[in-house]
């Protein structure tokens, strides 16, 4: 069996990796060039790092029969990126932009093993109920907004901020599980064998 590759330190894609079963899997964080071209849409985005991401990770492992597994995750507000804010007055301004708006999580994925390579994306519409200055200014100073893109996860107390999801859960987590679990089986995983 060939070594699988999580090329993620985020502890959210490790925990759902490993609720559908994967196990035995390594995890490496390579150092990608993050960069895009602005003009490009969403979606491309987000493909075209997790490539750059996937194939950073198969130099470093060093080993051309090992599966990778890399993803992308950002959070976008009328086609405007909302990435990781940098102080609490930044995430106060992205919670401010999201209250009482449907904004998209749209996530990359590559699996790569060997010469073969598949990239897919997938979006979540995500709702906010209206937020109070106070709510946002609380869930704040609980630190969770601070390593997240759009300075919120779904898997918190932000749960209590959302009214409606249209798409992929697991998605809004940083993991389509529904697209990866179709992209491993074409590289022949079987997450249905219990042999």
């Amino acid at each position: 069996m060939s070594r699988i590759i999580l090329a993620s330190q985020s502890p959210r894609r490790r925990q759902l990796l490993d609720q559908i079963g994967l196990t035995g899997y390594e995890i490496l964080v390579p150092q990608a060039d993050e960069s895009y071209e602005p003009s490009l849409p969403p979606a491309e985005i987000v493909r075209s790092i997790s490539r750059k991401k996937a194939e950073a990770a198969s130099r470093l492992a060093g080993d051309s029969e090992a599966l990778i597994i890399a993803a992308d995750t950002m959070v976008f507000l009328d086609s405007l990126r909302l990435g990781k804010p940098h102080s609490e007055q930044e995430a106060y301004s992205m919670l401010t932009s999201l209250s009482g708006r449907t904004h998209e999580v749209i996530t990359g994925i590559t699996v790569l093993q060997g010469s073969r390579l598949e990239t897919c994306s997938d979006m979540t519409g995500v709702t906010f109920r209206p937020l109070t200055d106070a709510e946002k200014w609380s869930y704040i100073r609980t630190g969770e907004p601070m390593d997240k893109a759009g300075a919120y996860g779904v898997q918190g107390k932000a749960a209590l901020f959302v009214t409606g999801i249209s798409g992929d859960y697991f998605n809004v987590m940083g993991l389509p599980l529904h697209l990866l679990g179709q992209m491993l089986s074409s590289f022949g995983m079987d997450f249905f064998s219990f042999s």
